[in-house]
């Protein structure tokens, strides 16, 4: 098992988050554990790039982001919110790495220019590989989705890993969002060998989304998260809540932009 040099103590990297998630039991962890475990993360941690918006991101270093997501209680993006699950995991005792993708984007019909800007974590439990990802915004499966094929489900829909070799990699995400999609839609694409063991690559991906011209991500403010009933979405723009399947979107300006915040603790 591989996990990253830390300055800072594990117990209290281990601590902190059970404390983020509201995870009050402090007893080892189990495989069977991590369903509720990444209902509870995604539910505690928003997907967000405000500090980006803002010309106010730092470093990507494990300090740092124990201090913006577990001690500022801030969210993130995905080279932040799965390098912290990834911490965390390796703290517990899993035997986890990193892994590299690129999101597929439907409205262009392609995979963006700005390149492979996705971190996930594989998990590797009695000889059986899995992608565990807490930061995908509202796609999340809730779930250790196995390599195999086999489909997972959960209160946010169904999901799967497809082997399919693409310039990207081995693998593709593949998903069905309850009560909004129909068939499979691509999630993204990702490299099974490409296991990484230092924050480099993430280090990388955050410089690409901070300042490629056709990053998403640097030029309006986004924070979305889930709920036990559907999803929240805000923009400068606009809040779009999906509750029971049911979608209501609001236009807004901008004293209620900043209003709606506090929904998502920011």
């Amino acid at each position: 098992m591989n996990i990253f040099t830390m300055n800072t103590t594990t117990h209290s990297l281990n601590s902190l988050f059970r404390k983020r998630i509201g995870w009050d039991d402090m007893s080892a962890l189990t495989f069977e554990h991590l369903g509720p475990l990444l209902e509870a993360t995604a539910l505690a941690f928003p997907f967000e790039n405000l500090r980006i918006i803002a010309r106010s991101s730092e470093p990507l270093t494990t300090e740092n982001l124990i201090d913006k997501l577990l001690k500022r209680g801030e969210g993130g993006l995905c080279y932040e919110l799965n390098s912290m699950l990834y911490f965390f995991l390796a703290e517990n005792g899993f035997d986890v790495l990193m892994t590299r993708g690129i999101v597929y984007n439907h409205q262009t019909g392609r995979y963006p220019p700005a390149g492979r800007t996705h971190i996930a974590v594989l998990l590797i439990h009695e000889g059986n590989q899995y992608i565990v990802d807490t930061g995908f915004g509202i796609n999340l499966a809730l779930r250790p989705v196995p390599l195999t094929g086999e489909e997972v489900s959960s209160w946010n829909g169904e999901f799967r890993l497809r082997r399919e070799q693409t310039d990207y990699g081995d693998f593709v995400y593949e998903k069905k969002l309850a009560g909004r999609d129909q068939d499979w839609l691509l999630g993204y694409a990702f490299d099974s060998t490409l296991k990484l063991t230092t924050l480099d690559e993430p280090r990388e991906v955050q410089q690409i989304i901070e300042q490629h011209p056709e990053s998403p991500f640097n030029k309006e403010p986004l924070a979305t998260r889930l709920t036990r009933t559907g999803t929240m979405t805000l923009t400068r723009q606009s809040f779009t809540q999906w509750t029971d399947g049911q979608m209501e979107k609001t236009p807004l300006n901008e004293t209620e932009y900043r209003e709606r915040l506090s929904l998502f603790g920011l």
